[in-house]
């Protein structure tokens, strides 16, 4: 398929060629606020956003160019989709825009959605039938999109489901693809168009029930992406902070034909014996742990014919005395090939993971120059605050990782890592451990009251472990920064300009506690039953973090310096960080406090994360001004100046996209149940009188 970016009548190739964006010159005479301001160029009538992260390479780039610096503050809202009817509440998925339609998926059941991207209306939506299997997902609503091919020269919407089938529909009807998969031996399905991706992972199940509870769980929150062809399915496990027992599946990754459904390869994340990678796994831990899913979205590049997995740790979240050793392929970075499944190279981020560093976001694929030739590259931004670059091809580092020592555990029977992998470039771009000069510091009084509060906790260096109940430190528990919600997270995914090399990383700053303490203890809701093991005692979490059981700052306020929430610019063609500033603005909690009455506090950020977009002329996040109001920012790419900011209706998490049709620049918010469109010119019939 040719891939153009048309403008000005010139075709050009856009920089690493593997987003398409579709657009032609206007025929007809468009409303003059779609032309550029102070430009010759024709306003584009089309541009797509084809996959989840807007492109293979997951960048969150398009190359509109409707909406500028000088007309960003006449955005508009233009129409609202309510998933309400779909028992919507996360609103983690990020549209796409193909061939004329948005689709989305939404609610716990997964409904598949195809939405007119004029108006807001549903064209059509499918649901899949009913299964236990269903009913028992963790991550029923957390679905985060779609996946497209075109088959036959028929495009088909793909998405696997919390009851871990893969499902694929005609692009413009909603109807199963037929010929693809098998029937399914339950009530309720169609004959066509499901593949049950529990009988590819080799364990025991039945089609209603799925995997016995006793053997383990396995669902799926992402997306597949399709490539040359080729399905591929990631998957998600129980969360492991629910977790008191060793047993689980673990997290394969699957591949399928797009045309046929058929089988093609599978991916084994926990090495069996002979496997490279199995001596990881000492004591014969294979054999019961699981987990090392892959729920993050994944990115690919077709040229090359590599899919770009990241993965989680491994059973359970905070304590891995049941599984010594390295363990491989969690929280690790993966390049597949997509024909075979073959291992082309990986990455661990995190050797024997206990700090719930699961890798959160998709990788981000760019091409840079690196001293002095054009070198394709792979970006993995990470809970920890690091950003590990690789030569996409050959797995290289592009700058030296060290492996340094790090503390080590006083749990009883808890063996970590002497190392950890620390990137020399780029620098951290968040808060790493803590130490009193991380502490608040408007007045010393302040400063005072936060060391006395952190005088009960183990603090220090990154990857600080976890601490257990009645420990020989006479501790309450122990703090290890970043926490296990970032950094960087789910809820901030990076961006990258294709033209340019640059990454642009959300992150924010903050710190988990987590007491360990005898598996009987352990909130034994999921995975379990009659309130007992299934493998004796294990070792689960008790404290919740710092909201729940853990330290709180001085008077209401952040325990940490600021800013709380930050965006950084980092060049990936030379590694360094361009600029840095706060998420939206200081909140009115904060810069109305008693105790700093008198006080310039500056922008603190808002502690945050902010869901981005960025476009040929402009880098775009969503996030709140002082008083709490919603709000979209715009701001400078090379040099972080805001340069205009519109309230919209509603706050945004985990993405944003845009899109160009009939002329027409939109930006989609995912506000909730719900998602926000914002335009020039608002509701079409306001403009055109409809269609």
């Amino acid at each position: 398929m040719t891939k153009l970016c048309v403008e000005s009548g010139q075709a050009r190739q856009p920089a690493g060629n593997r987003w398409r964006s579709l657009t032609r010159t206007l025929t007809r005479v468009l409303p003059l606020g779609l032309v550029l301001a102070g430009a010759s160029v024709q306003a584009q009538e089309e541009v797509e956003w084809l996959h989840l992260g807007g492109d293979f390479d997951h960048t969150r780039y398009s190359p509109a160019t409707n909406i500028t610096a000088d007309n960003f503050s006449e955005l508009k809202e233009a129409w609202v989709w309510d998933g309400a009817s779909f028992n919507a509440q996360s609103g983690r998925a990020t549209p796409s825009f193909i061939d004329g339609l948005l689709y989305t998926v939404a609610g716990p059941r997964r409904h598949v959605v195809a939405i007119d991207p004029e108006t807001g209306e549903t064209v059509w939506s499918y649901r899949e039938p009913n299964t236990f299997r269903f009913e028992y997902s963790m991550r029923a609503d957390y679905g985060k999109g779609i996946a497209y091919d075109v088959v036959d020269g028929k495009g088909v919407i793909y998405i696997s489901t919390p009851a871990f089938f893969l499902v694929a529909l005609d692009a413009k009807t909603g109807a199963p693809l037929e010929g693809f998969g098998k029937k399914v031996p339950v009530e309720g399905f169609p004959d066509t168009g499901v593949v049950d991706m529990l009988a590819d992972l080799g364990h025991e199940f039945d089609p209603y029930y799925g995997i016995p509870r006793e053997i383990g769980y396995i669902t799926t929150s992402s997306p597949p992406i399709v490539v040359n062809g080729t399905v591929v399915v990631g998957n998600s496990a129980e969360q492991g902070y629910n977790q008191s027992r060793i047993e689980n599946v673990p997290g394969d990754i699957l591949a399928y034909d797009s045309k046929t459904g058929a089988f093609k390869w599978k991916f084994n994340v926990i090495p069996r014996p002979g496997e490279f990678g199995h001596e990881t796994w000492e004591d014969d831990a294979w054999e019961t742990v699981g987990d090392v899913s892959s729920w993050a979205p994944m990115s690919a590049d077709p040229d090359l014919g590599l899919v770009y997995i990241p993965t989680n740790g491994a059973t359970i979240d905070f304590y891995g005395g049941h599984r010594p050793g390295d363990n491989l392929f969690s929280t690790s970075l993966i390049a597949l090939d997509v024909e075979t499944g073959e291992r082309k190279w990986h990455f661990q981020m995190v050797h024997h993971d206990i700090w719930n560093y699961d890798t959160p976001t998709a990788p981000v694929l760019l091409d840079v120059m690196h001293n002095g030739r054009k070198t394709p590259v792979v970006a993995q931004v990470t809970k920890q605050a690091f950003t590990y670059v690789f030569n996409r091809e050959t797995g290289e580092p592009l700058w030296p990782i060290e492996e340094r020592p790090v503390p080590q555990s006083h749990i009883p029977g808890e063996k970590l890592a002497a190392t950890q992998p620390f990137p020399t470039k780029p620098a951290p771009y968040d808060l790493q451990g803590l130490s009193e000069d991380d502490l608040i510091n408007f007045t010393p009084e302040l400063r005072a009251q936060a060391v006395e509060i952190l005088s009960d906790w183990e603090i220090g260096p990154l990857f600080t472990p976890p601490l257990h109940r009645d420990n020989d430190l006479g501790k309450r528990g122990a703090l290890w920064c970043p926490g296990d919600v970032g950094g960087v997270n789910i809820s901030g995914p990076a961006a990258g300009d294709p033209e340019t090399g640059i990454l642009y990383v959300t992150s924010l700053s903050g710190c988990t506690t987590r007491t360990i303490v005898p598996g009987e203890e352990a909130d034994l809701r999921y995975m379990t039953d009659n309130g007992t093991t299934t493998t004796g005692v294990t070792m689960a979490q008790y404290a919740v973090g710092t909201g729940g059981g853990g330290p709180r700052g001085p008077q209401g306020l952040p325990l940490f310096k600021p800013p709380y929430s930050r965006i950084t610019a980092i060049d990936l063609n030379t590694g360094e960080h361009l600029w840095m500033i706060p998420v939206g603005e200081t909140p009115d909690r904060i810069k109305n406090h008693p105790a700093l009455a008198g006080i310039d506090v500056g922008n603190t950020g808002t502690g945050a994360h902010a869901p981005m977009t960025v476009t040929k002329n402009l880098l775009m996040y969503a996030s709140q001004a002082s008083d709490g109001t919603p709000t979209l920012f715009a701001v400078d790419k090379a040099t972080g100046r805001q340069l205009a900011k519109v309230t919209v209706p509603a706050n945004s998490r985990y993405g944003m996209m845009t899109y160009v049709h009939n002329g027409e620049q939109y930006v989609v918010l995912q506000t909730g149940s719900k998602l926000t469109a914002m335009s020039l010119h608002g509701p079409v019939e306001h403009y055109s009188g409809g269609h």
